[in-house]
């Protein structure tokens, strides 16, 4: 077994208490101007954003450093339109049939249904795929761990830079999303995880008036 090679803490910094509170403060007010967009305009973005954020995601912590994921970035309209026309196949199949009459219930305050014209429309779409192993050169596979965790946290990350540097997201999850392997030519070992669809906000675009629970309902301290 071969051993750890550590080194030194690099480029951590710290902060008096009053600029920390400081800093948390103008991040708590940033993420809460963060909202999911339905409407999107397709002005283009610049494409060093897109790369600069899955960057960003790609420095999440994840088990044993394996990095167990993989974003596809599409903007090549043709095939944005055949994810939209999977995508929709599956979200007819929801609200018809899947979906229980609490779920559909629960949906109504967002105005959603089966169309999702934002698919074609955003600029850009980034299908985020979970891989359950690493394919050797050899063709041997090698297990990797905590996978949904670490795309998870990634995928947070992810939304977060994207919000920080100006673009609007939205996370669509229409099930089963088998159908972004076959378009973007992935291996059965990754499983799509999100597809995130990004952009800039249409100039008309609304969102649902909800509140989210206060520190009380979400934390507990001992």
């Amino acid at each position: 077994m071969t051993e750890a090679k550590m080194i030194p803490l690099p480029n951590f910094v710290t902060y008096p208490p009053a600029e920390m509170a400081a800093r948390s403060a103008e991040r708590l007010e940033e993420a809460r101007r963060r909202r999911t967009v339905r409407k999107f305009s397709d002005r283009p973005v610049p494409m060093e954003v897109i790369y600069n954020c899955l960057l960003t995601a790609g420095t999440a912590p994840n088990g044993a450093n394996k990095q167990p994921w993989h974003f596809c970035v599409v903007t090549d309209p043709a095939v944005k339109r055949r994810i939209r026309i999977a995508a929709e196949a599956e979200e007819v199949e929801f609200y018809t049939r899947r979906a229980s009459e609490r779920w559909l219930e629960d949906l109504v305050p967002f105005g959603t249904n089966a169309s999702k014209p934002y698919l074609e429309i955003a600029p850009v779409l980034i299908p985020i795929f979970a891989r359950s192993m690493e394919v050797l050169p050899d063709g041997s596979k090698e297990k990797l761990y905590y996978v949904q965790e670490s795309v998870g946290i990634a995928t947070g990350m992810l939304i977060s830079a994207l919000h920080h540097a100006g673009l609007a997201s939205l996370t669509h999850t229409p099930s089963p999303m088998k159908f972004l392997n076959e378009i973007l030519d992935r291996p059965g070992h990754e499983r799509p995880f999100l597809l995130l669809v990004v952009g800039y906000p249409a100039e008309d675009a609304e969102v649902p008036e909800i509140t989210k629970k206060p520190l009380t309902e979400i934390m507990t301290l001992f």
